[in-house]
């Protein structure tokens, strides 16, 4: 008898981890083996030199390959052996100019890349034990890592769009469509053939007009794309980019009643949880874009947690310096 339910137990469970939810269950990287990994200046230089350089130095003026290795103050730098050349490790990444050890930068990175539902930069300021406006800093630079990386990719085949607003009203300010502080994006979702959500885009536009979709549809989807909307006048415009428009009469009904937007709705609901669980507050009309573009960011890579911290560490790498002065001004939309 207690084999038998031995092996009723065994089979429950065996169902229980079938029925789990692959993208909530998988395996991340846990804080040990980060720490064994890059727990050390000398581990987070080693891996940013092979990063940069895989097949070793190579002077960015000359291409030659002998050098020098020096320091500068604390910092690694490259000297050419042929034009004295001098390159720091850290130059032309998000990481110029920093004066912050390695170490606080991959344990960011580390951090931001398996926290879910995203990591504010209080939270960011208490787990690497710096100043406020420093984890702020930090934050919002590999945040708009996330952002350039994001720019690359557009949607392709069957979308499902919808329009959306951020932020809300104001104490003693309008109310509804016409709050100050709410910015209004396009929420897009790539379908696989299946049904299934491919690809996520939340794009900030400067209001729904058939001027914005139009310029929308022309950055940010594939020509002969099908797209599915609510039937708002504006998204006919997705045409102007090549795309068909499949608009769906709503007649009163909410697109959260209406099977073919489901996963529009779940990918706006998560972006809500996201937003509400884990920011205070923030700055909606400046920095909508770049909070936006991290949720996209670890959407779309959900699928591989443990490698993630990874592909963003490439990605701060390949980024393009954004001094504090950049990072600050508001992103323009208009």
């Amino acid at each position: 008898m207690s084999l038998f339910v031995d092996r009723v137990i065994i089979i429950e469970q065996r169902e229980m981890i079938m029925a789990m939810n692959r993208i909530q269950f998988q395996a991340g990287l846990s804080m040990p083996e980060f720490l064994n990994g890059y727990g050390t200046e000398v581990q987070c230089e080693q891996t940013l030199e092979a990063l940069r350089w895989p097949e070793g130095f190579h002077c960015p003026r000359c291409a030659g390959e002998a050098h020098y290795v020096v320091r500068d103050g604390v910092r690694k730098v490259f000297q050419c052996a042929t034009c004295r050349h001098q390159a720091s490790l850290i130059a032309g990444t998000i990481f110029q100019g920093t004066k912050l050890p390695l170490t606080i930068w991959f344990l960011a990175i580390y951090l931001i890349s398996q926290a879910k539902t995203g990591l504010s930069s209080l939270a960011l300021k208490r787990q690497l034990g710096v100043s406020y406006p420093t984890a702020w800093l930090i934050h919002h630079k590999l945040m708009q890592v996330m952002e350039d990386r994001e720019g690359r990719y557009v949607l392709t085949g069957n979308i499902q769009a919808d329009d959306a607003y951020l932020g809300g009203e104001r104490s003693g300010g309008k109310v509804g469509r016409g709050s100050e502080n709410k910015v209004p994006f396009i929420a897009a979702v790539s379908l696989t053939e299946d049904g299934r959500p491919l690809r996520v885009q939340l794009t900030q536009v400067p209001g729904f007009t058939l001027k914005a979709v139009a310029i929308w549809a022309k950055e940010h989807l594939a020509p002969n794309s099908a797209v599915f909307s609510d039937g708002l006048a504006c998204f006919a415009a997705v045409t102007e980019a090549g795309c068909s428009h499949h608009p769906t009469v709503m007649a009163g009904r909410k697109p959260k009643d209406v099977p073919k937007f489901k996963w529009i709705n779940t990918v706006l609901g998560n972006l809500k949880t996201s937003l509400l669980g884990c920011y205070h507050a923030f700055d909606f009309q400046k920095y909508a874009a770049r909070y936006l573009a991290a949720f996209c960011y670890r959407f779309n890579r959900r699928f591989d947690l443990l490698s993630l911290h990874k592909r963003l560490l490439v990605a701060s790498v390949s980024t393009t310096p954004h001094p504090m002065r950049t990072i600050r001004i508001a992103d323009v939309h208009c």
